[in-house]
């Protein structure tokens, strides 16, 4: 499931024009549709590709060293496709093998959800649906409420559940203005009581899947923190082998060669040594957790501190050596800058953030 030549082709000559459109090219999305992306995860009897969570992950750190915005998109909204498993299955068969399907949306809770009968009325704004312009349904987590009171759990927390909506039901705020990851085009929505049924809405929990493929046994937890934390490795292997190539440009000057030169080299072979090694680790752990019905705690624990670790890693690492990158980093159009602030907007996603 590796990237084809063609394919990288495309998406790196379509970086500048994407980041002008803030919005992935009319050409890249058809290169996802054909390539059904957005369907990685996703039953093959629902027309998904149905990957493995190692074989999908190595192919959206692929599409992360291409392009940072483009790898983004592919992997929250095949993030939301694969909520097929947890909708009914009629009506997951009906909506995935339509023509260019893409869900997306938001993960944290927000509005309310007002429980009549065997239907909710939904009000409520969310912020950083990722890929809003060519989505056909939201994703929404939204606050329970039942005779006007917020439903508390035996716990005393608030209980909220996931929902999907149309498109045509949902108001688009086009207010995605960051300086990087432009492309991902990642809009605020809202809705004003919409009256949806109860099929539409669903549980991220491995006991509430209606399809029996491993990924819908896995943590949805970890699941998320392995495909954000390969492209966080995607754009780091690209910001290095950019460095890596203007130190050659600049070491064509012999006494920079002699003060500097080999000093960065060397730093930056120590940088990605200690990459790839965690990176082997998280595959390595990917390939130990799954297709198990219940993966071992303590390789799940792991997970979650190495793709920690590793956003970690990433962030110190570009910025020890962005400074050395010279005036060609600080220029918007060189792809060194914009690997620079692709991986600081991603940064601001908190899932594998440190506190």
């Amino acid at each position: 499931m590796m990237l084809n030549t063609e394919s990288r082709y495309l998406i790196k000559d379509s970086i500048r024009e994407s980041i002008q459109r803030k919005a992935l090219t009319p050409e890249l999305l058809e290169l996802i549709y054909q390539q059904n992306w957005f369907n990685l995860w996703v039953p093959k009897v629902y027309g998904g590709r149905n990957a493995k969570l190692i074989e999908g992950c190595r192919l959206l750190e692929e599409l992360a060293y291409a392009d940072g915005g483009f790898g983004w998109t592919v992997t929250l909204c095949a993030g939301a496709n694969m909520f097929a498993g947890f909708i009914d299955s009629t009506l997951a068969e009906t909506i995935f093998k339509q023509n260019k399907v893409c869900w997306g949306g938001s993960g944290k809770p927000s509005g309310r959800a007002d429980k009549t009968g065997n239907s909710f009325i939904i009000s409520g704004a969310w912020k950083y649906a990722t890929g809003a312009p060519h989505l056909t349904h939201f994703t929404l987590n939204a606050w329970i409420y039942e005779d006007g009171k917020p439903v508390i759990d035996a716990t005393g927390y608030p209980v909220y559940r996931s929902f999907f909506i149309d498109r045509e039901d949902v108001l688009i705020h086009y207010d995605w203005d960051t300086f990087g990851l432009e492309c991902t085009a990642s809009h605020s929505f809202s809705i004003s009581e919409l009256k949806v049924s109860e099929e539409r809405a669903f549980d991220l929990h491995p006991d509430k899947r209606v399809s029996e493929e491993p990924v819908f046994y896995y943590p949805f937890m970890t699941f998320a923190e392995c495909t954000l934390a390969v492209n966080y490795i995607g754009m780091f292997r690209r910001f290095l082998d950019l460095f890596e190539k203007q130190l050659l440009i600049k070491a064509s000057d012999p006494e920079w060669a002699v003060e500097k030169g080999k000093i960065l080299f060397k730093k930056v072979d120590t940088v990605r040594h200690a990459f790839e090694e965690k990176r082997d680790r998280l595959y390595q752990l990917m390939e130990e957790t799954w297709n198990k019905r219940a993966p071992e705690k303590e390789f799940l624990e792991e997970i979650t501190t190495i793709s920690r670790e590793l956003a970690d890693d990433v962030r110190i690492g570009t910025v020890n050596l962005f400074p050395y990158t010279g005036i060609a980093g600080a220029q918007r159009e060189n792809e060194l800058n914009i690997v620079f602030r692709h991986i600081f907007t991603a940064s601001q996603h908190a899932l594998l953030n440190i506190p």
